[in-house]
């Protein structure tokens, strides 16, 4: 396997270009470089350095101090970082321009680049620049950074379009990865909501069926572990120290392992293992439901007293109706028709009638009097009713068992939109009152708090001290870790995920919170770090399912054509298992032309219902032919291995799985 260590990359390299201006274009030129050992040019905005990535979330002196008090409360102080921490220059050639023009995209060499990443965080930027590159070199492998989803698949099909007039002798599998759009927020949103709800992001869904991988604490000397479908790892030997370091990549033998062989796992008898440990069918997903409907029910256009107040006077109607009718002998219709004139002021004065009918006509008029009150009342109540009917709605005082989601930009938008899919009750708090995910969480009528959550009183108005967990997904570090000390020191045990910029300060930051507080969850999540390994896939061109961390590590879900690799092709299942590398999980069936070409897309609701083609856990004696398709589980250093001097063209490509 390759190392971060390892030689620079051979000439025969393919050469990739990133463009980017955030902390995914550095960790996206590190992950080409060091897994795939790719010749990478990262062109980044003038004056901004690699080791140094830009981050409108650390702030600085701000985040030290508050993370100095953390790890002085505690006792404990995060070790210090190991070379292979370091920020991720080395063999990458970085390039500052002003602008995305054509001479500066023919200066990083994009007429022979194999791919090409824009990864602004500005769509437009990202879309001038992938019409200049298409037009330079029609064959060039474009994956695109865009939150917009459906202009997404519109930019998909016309850059396809244009790869197919250009080179017309482009076979389908090089045209099927010529173009992928990703979003980092909706790739990172499942792991994140996964997190909150069942205190595992380790998630991925795969030809319509789900796979779960569980944490398993190690047996007792009189039990044996259930393996589940298969081993997917070993956790560190401190996981269950809570003072005890998180594995990464360079813990060494204390470390995770990824993939061990059963040996292996035979002999690690005090470590708790990752398994894969259900395969359940998620369906089609259900019709599409009106949200934020306008018709409101009477229960809410009035209030509860002034629904009694109309109730008593309608009363005290009929029964003036009812005694007229009886004084005056008329009929029951004529004697509610006085009654209605006499309430109304608009009859005349009774002063020839017998004396009920004046007496009664007195009551008239003063029920009259007490109901012109209640009618302007429920005027004013009907017209702030449909004032406040589309206007955010604020957290029931009985709420409990709720997420709070600190955040609503491109990352908490998704995550609250996966969340309200799934039915999980929520509380949403933003700052901005203009900010992107406001329009949504008013139609889907979510209860959201406006104010700055580092603020006294703003967590307890989102009712934290009754949550089931916390999501703090703002911006910013130092506001996402002051939420969290605040909301734990008010509910201890409540589980929380936190995303923060840097994965160094994010695993600093895991470990002394874990230290803090042994009995509760705490998930520290780098957006980057999540989002990488998908981008990076699509530029190598093939198919990414899905990424499982195990603590600090990365292990990767992906779909390849066994045609053409040397450790795939003519071996059994069992003889292409290279523990701590890869590892067969699954096998499709299908027919190639048959063939989903999509496999981490969920099915539309509508289509007819497909048989999954994937068998899991295919006989070890199965031999790989060179038509087969299998799902393997992979390390990122794994597959770095597997594809060297395998052709990306021969691999099937992502279409936007994460879109």
């Amino acid at each position: 396997m390759f190392s971060s260590s390892a030689a620079p990359p051979r000439p025969t390299a393919p050469h990739m270009v990133v463009c980017g201006d955030d902390a995914l274009a550095h960790r996206l030129a590190a992950e080409l470089h060091d897994v795939y050992r790719a010749r990478v040019t990262l062109i980044i905005p003038g004056g901004v350095s690699l080791a140094e990535p830009t981050g409108r979330g650390m702030a600085g002196g701000r985040a030290a101090a508050l993370f100095g008090r953390l790890s002085t409360a505690v006792g404990r102080v995060p070790p210090p970082r190991s070379p292979d921490d370091a920020a991720p220059d080395r063999g990458v050639e970085v390039m500052e321009a002003p602008a995305l023009d054509d001479e500066v995209l023919a200066e990083a060499g994009i007429e022979h680049a194999t791919a090409l990443a824009l990864v602004h965080d500005d769509d437009e930027a990202n879309i001038h620049a992938a019409l200049r590159a298409r037009r330079l070199n029609p064959r060039l492998r474009l994956v695109i950074r865009l939150y917009n989803r459906k202009l997404g698949q519109h930019l998909e099909d016309l850059l396809d379009q244009a790869a197919r007039v250009a080179a017309p002798g482009m076979d389908q599998a090089e045209l099927d990865a010529s173009t992928t759009v990703l979003s980092d927020a909706d790739t990172v949103a499942p792991a994140l909501a996964a997190t909150a709800v069942a205190g595992t992001s380790k998630v991925v869904q795969a030809d319509g069926l789900l796979l779960r991988a569980a944490e398993r604490i190690p047996p007792g000397s009189d039990e044996v572990a259930d393996p589940g479908l298969c081993t997917l790892a070993l956790l560190s030997s401190t996981t269950s120290d809570p003072g005890g370091s998180e594995g990464s990549e360079g813990s060494g033998d204390e470390g995770p392992r990824l993939l061990p062989g059963d040996e292996e796992v035979a002999a690690a008898t005090g470590r708790g293992t990752v398994v894969l440990e259900a395969v359940s069918a998620t369906g089609a997903p259900p019709p599409p439901r009106r949200l934020g409907s306008r018709r409101l029910p009477l229960a809410s256009l009035f209030s509860r007293r002034l629904r009694w107040s109309v109730a008593g006077m309608a009363i005290a109607v009929l029964a003036l109706a009812v005694a007229s009718w009886y004084f005056t002998g008329a009929g029951l219709l004529h004697g509610a028709y006085l009654t209605v004139l006499d309430v109304l002021a608009i009859d005349e004065p009774a002063l020839d009638e017998p004396t009920g009918r004046k007496i009664l006509q007195l009551l008239s008029g003063l029920t009259g009097l007490l109901l012109l009150p209640v009618l302007v009342a429920a005027a004013l109540e009907a017209l702030g009713t449909f004032r406040t009917a589309s206007a955010l709605r604020r957290p029931p005082r009985g709420l409990s068992g709720h997420v709070v989601l600190l955040g609503l930009g491109k990352v908490g938008t998704r995550v609250l939109a996966r969340l309200r899919e799934m039915d999980i009750p929520l509380v949403c708090v933003e700052e901005d009152p203009g900010a992107r995910g406001i329009p949504l969480a008013r139609r889907l009528g979510v209860p959201t708090v406006i104010g700055d959550v580092t603020q006294e009183g703003v967590l307890e108005a989102a009712k934290i001290q009754r949550a089931h967990a916390l999501l703090a997904l703002t911006s910013v570090d130092t506001t996402n870790l002051e939420a969290t000390l605040y909301a734990r020191s008010v509910k201890p045990r409540l589980r929380v995920a936190l995303r923060l910029y840097d994965d160094h300060f994010a695993t600093a930051v895991y470990r002394t919170l874990r230290a803090a507080h042994p009995q509760a969850l705490t998930r520290s999540r780098s957006v980057s770090s999540l989002a990488a390994p998908a981008f990076a896939g699509a530029m190598m061109g093939r198919q990414i399912l899905g990424a499982i961390p195990v603590e600090r590590r990365v292990l990767i879900f992906a779909a390849l054509h066994v045609a053409g690799h040397p450790r795939l092709e003519g071996r059994t299942v069992a003889e292409a298992f290279a523990p701590g590398a890869w590892r067969v999980i699954a096998l499709d069936t299908a027919e190639p032309e048959d063939r989903q070409r999509d496999l981490a897309a969920a099915p539309r609701y509508g289509e007819a219902t497909r048989q999954p083609a994937l068998v899991w856990e295919p006989r070890p004696d199965y031999v790989l032919r060179s038509q087969d398709r299998v799902v393997l589980a992979v390390t990122r250093q794994g597959l770095g291995e597997l594809l060297a001097g395998h052709p990306p063209a021969g691999i099937h490509g992502s279409r936007g799985a994460d879109r």
